[in-house]
């Protein structure tokens, strides 16, 4: 059984998985469609602001905090140069995505691999290594950098993080906020997701 409560990490890793499906349809479409799509639908930006906000709160807090506890432990080690490098990875291919210099679809397909291949290697093998080495105050500094990066994008990002988990695990991510909070995401946040058209009509 894990140590610490990964529902958040779980629920973020999903929300990502959910949206490259939604990505690779729109790749799919005639290249000129797609990349009018990737332009002016609000799906691709949100996608890259929680993917940011996900990885850049690993590698400022978790990694370095995982680099100590894990010191003289090489196979420890490589995996978090792993994880980093998986991180690494990923950038230069959103970044020739909103290049629009190459076929789209290819590209999407090596970021989908890219990510999903990251996802569950961090799943499979880093996650049960923090529970094993890794100090809770450490854990609790993670999910507060993680928090104070999605920031005042909260509206929009808790609603995207949610859309479609069950009831039990939103009442879990929905309590971590304050109760204006709460009733906003009820009467604002999720009508105003509700009604945007995420990745183009028929996506």
């Amino acid at each position: 059984m894990a140590k610490y409560d990964w529902t958040a990490m779980y629920v973020m890793h999903n929300a990502l998985r959910r949206e490259l499906e939604h990505l690779a349809k729109v790749a799919a479409r005639p290249e000129d469609e797609a990349r009018r799509v990737l332009a002016e639908a609000p799906g691709w930006e949100l996608f890259k602001k929680a993917l940011h906000v996900h990885h850049s709160a690993e590698d400022e807090v978790l990694w370095p905090a995982m680099r100590e506890a894990l010191a003289g432990r090489p196979d420890g080690l490589a995996l978090m140069d792993a994880m980093e490098a998986e991180h690494a990875a990923i950038d230069p291919v959103i970044e020739a995505i909103d290049a629009g210099t190459e076929p789209l679809a290819p590209l999407v397909e090596r970021l989908a691999e890219g990510v999903a291949a990251h996802l569950g290697h961090e799943e499979e093998a880093a996650l049960p290594l923090i529970d094993e080495v890794l100090a809770p105050e450490h854990v609790a500094r993670f999910g507060q950098v993680h928090g104070t990066k999605i920031g005042p994008d909260g509206p929009r990002v808790f609603p995207w993080l949610l859309d479609g988990v069950d009831a039990e695990t939103a009442a879990a991510m929905l309590g971590v906020l304050p109760e204006p909070a709460r009733a906003a995401f009820e009467t604002a946040w999720r009508p105003a997701y509700t009604a945007l058209d995420r990745w183009g009509a028929g996506a």
